[in-house]
């Protein structure tokens, strides 16, 4: 009797190897594509074409919705951003990739999950730590990490080749071996060409969302997102649903050439990494989402907002996210949105994204307060025993140990 699997099936170069390779040593393999939203994919030539290589089954699981409103909004929330500038479109995704893929093994009764993360990359971890965190005793097969597969593929060139010789179509080839990761999220772009620094990323990668900027308009196009407790809920006036809102704002900011950046990153097994990202979306989302809470989020709970982002990214980019300090971050995360509600318009033009008016109900800007001009609602004069006792312990200190 064969022992079953299911086997995280996107329909690329690396899975449709795999489903073979898996199918040659006895397992009886079924393939799940989870549907992220893949800008660019033929669902249906990939369906037809896990079926050719025989797979038990082929699934389609829609998860767009909650990809969006249950991973993306709340890490949009935290303007949580890995070294600075990556969104985490692809490590977002993963944990309800292994989610889902879960509860298909449970369904079929299969006792191995196998994907085609390489044993260099970050998602080999990301698929793992979630899946072993939702179901311990589950069986990890991972092709790129055993001697034997590696021998028969040593790299892209030969599975490409494998892929030519038994009509197994694919988009990766020999002259432009870069291998990208999609959703509605975001595309990357990795390997190949993109390896050497010299290489300039946006003139090599055919960009799947975005035009370059230099192609952008010539005028600028405005947009307004309106807010409630921190997620999006309508563009342009229009209520929209979490996964309308990512695509409406891909359709506007790609156009525009919003959301392209060239990082080299530290992945989280330790070597750096050269990628490309395009998230016009996601980008034009996180520009107007800061936006409200400098208009509605008190200082305070702000600054501390600011400090646990990255410990937010870096838990998304490590694939921590099915674990308890994720979910004490979410919990915080949830109660400190509740204040921001509010309306931004954005003008996109030419990769940028420039503020033009933003307003909110629950603004804690007061003009009267700020105001240069003359007011009576705030005395200057506090400001004198104000910065005194700020100065106490520096003046302390200076009188002891003088500086100069």
């Amino acid at each position: 009797m064969s022992k079953k699997c299911v086997l995280a099936y996107s329909g690329g170069l690396d899975t449709s190897v795999i489903l073979g390779w898996l199918m040659d040593r006895g397992y009886e393999v079924h393939a799940v594509y989870v549907d992220l939203g893949q800008p660019c994919e033929d669902q249906e030539a990939i369906r037809k074409k896990a079926e050719n290589i025989g797979a038990a089954s082929v699934r389609f699981i829609d998860v767009k919705e909650e990809l969006c409103r249950d991973f993306a909004f709340p890490v949009m929330q935290w303007q949580a951003k890995y070294e600075g500038v990556y969104l985490l479109g692809t490590s977002i995704a993963r944990p309800l990739i292994s989610k889902k893929i879960l509860e298909v093994a449970k369904e079929v009764g299969a006792t191995a999950y196998a994907h085609g993360a390489t044993g260099k990359g970050n998602d080999q971890c990301r698929f793992q730590l979630a899946a072993e965190a939702l179901c311990p005793s589950i069986e990890m097969i991972v092709p790129w990490r055993m001697d034997e597969f590696r021998k028969q593929f040593p790299g892209r060139t030969e599975l490409i080749q494998y892929c030519e010789k038994n009509n197994i179509p694919v988009k990766a080839s020999i002259n432009k071996p870069y291998s990208s990761d999609e959703n509605c999220l975001h595309i990357s772009y990795e390997a190949g060409k993109l390896e050497d620094m010299s290489v300039n990323g946006l003139e090599l990668v055919d960009f799947g969302m975005c035009v370059k900027p230099q192609n952008a308009p010539d005028a600028a196009e405005e947009v307004t997102i309106d807010f409630e407790q921190g997620v999006p809920v309508a563009v342009n006036g229009n209520k929209l649903s979490a996964y309308e809102v990512v695509k409406t704002l891909n359709e506007i900011g790609g156009r525009n050439g919003v959301g392209i950046i060239d990082m080299v990153e530290n992945r989280f097994v330790g070597m750096k990494s050269r990628g490309v990202y395009e998230a016009p979306g996601m980008t034009v989302l996180y520009e107007a989402h800061r936006y409200v809470e400098q208009l509605t989020m008190e200082r305070e709970l702000m600054h501390l907002c600011d400090r646990l982002a990255p410990e937010v990214a870096e838990l998304v980019y490590y694939g921590f996210w099915y674990g308890q300090k994720m979910d004490a971050l979410l919990a915080f995360n949830r109660e400190a949105q509740k204040s921001v509600t509010g309306s931004v318009s954005l003008k996109l033009y030419k990769g940028n994204v420039i503020l033009n008016s933003r307003s909110s109900s629950n603004s804690l800007y007061d003009e009267g307060i700020a105001t240069m001009e003359g007011s009576d609602a705030y005395d200057q004069n506090d400001a004198t025993g104000f910065i005194r006792i700020q100065g106490l312990p520096g003046r302390v200190a200076g009188k002891v140990m003088p500086r100069f």
